[in-house]
């Protein structure tokens, strides 16, 4: 059976939504196909010549052309390698590095990470500003709060303040932080190739909760980042109403500016009109990533800068 029939047979309706995204046997294929490993290697702890000489010593790295310090690597557990353990190494997602490459922090600034956990990225943020400044790591859920703190703690980090604030309280800090994060809670259809779950559980009302979920946090983002700062949003999902919609309603409510992101990764089309609707000429400065593009999960970033002097 083909990846295609086997996604229309476990989910009917996810597959006529998307089909109306990219209806290639190649896109389907790499909807379910297992990830490949891929890790960061955390220079809080240890430069990185050092550490991919001695992983080089027994697994083959592939590097990852969008981050410097990301690799694919041959291992069936990760688990079992000391120096994940010891914090030098970190098991994060391709695509998933990207957003923080993108946010570009630097030392000693303020920088909201909103929806944290587990913390990949929170680490990866902390270690672009070489472990000066102030994170402030949030999650909402106590449980993924916890784990959040026990990986910063592995990987060194000290910067970074945990809250288990609802994302939007942090609106009424009104143009305090240089950079903010908002790596949004999505239907997560780019993470089926790692829990066949989200395929089977997926329905368009839960796309549409997000949605209004994500326009609440990206409002409130903005608010809170200072005049001339960046503000990277991201998901982890393909539908348009997660991505480009919640973008354009950020565009159509305030003064935001998108900026091209300039890396070395295959993308697919933004979606300029979707259900009738039409979306800014602006949201072509986004990423969409589609799992056949780079054979990583999907990702959707999009940068957003606030004017000096903006609102």
């Amino acid at each position: 059976m083909s990846a295609k029939d086997r996604i229309r047979e476990v989910n009917p309706e996810f597959y006529e939504r998307y089909s109306k995204l990219e209806d290639t046997d190649e896109f389907w294929e790499f909807i379910v196909k297992p990830l490949r490993q891929s890790i960061r290697v955390n220079t809080l702890k240890a430069p990185l010549e050092v550490v991919v000489e001695r992983l080089r010593e027994e697994f083959e790295l592939e590097p990852i052309p969008w981050v410097r310090e990301g690799f694919f690597i041959n291992v069936d557990n990760l688990a079992k390698v000391p120096e994940h353990g010891l914090g030098l190494i970190f098991g994060q997602e391709a695509s998933s590095m990207i957003p923080p490459v993108v946010l570009d922090p630097k030392p000693g600034e303020l920088v909201l990470d909103m929806a944290a956990a587990p913390g990949s990225k929170t680490g990866q943020i902390a270690q672009y500003m070489e472990n000066e400044g102030c994170i402030i790591a949030n999650d909402p859920k106590l449980s993924r709060a916890n784990v959040l703190i026990a990986n910063l703690n592995r990987m060194g980090v000290l910067i970074a303040r945990v809250t288990t604030r609802d994302g939007a309280y942090f609106a009424r800090f009104e143009k305090a932080f240089d950079r903010i994060l908002l790596d949004a809670p999505c239907s997560s259809v780019g993470m089926i190739r790692k829990k066949w779950r989200f395929l089977e559980e997926w329905r368009l009302k839960g796309v549409i909760k997000y949605m209004n979920i994500q326009k609440r946090l990206i409002r409130a983002a903005y608010d809170a980042l200072k005049p001339g700062g960046t503000l990277v949003y991201s998901t982890c999902t393909i539908d348009p109403l997660e991505n480009e919609e919640v973008v354009d309603y950020l565009l159509r409510k305030t003064d935001a500016r998108l900026e091209k992101i300039d890396l070395p990764v295959k993308t697919s089309e933004p979606v300029l009109e979707w259900e009738g609707r039409e979306y800014s000429p602006e949201l072509k400065k986004a990423l969409r990533i589609h799992p056949n593009d780079n054979d990583t999960e999907a990702f959707f970033i999009a940068k957003i800068t606030k004017p000096e002097g903006g609102e």
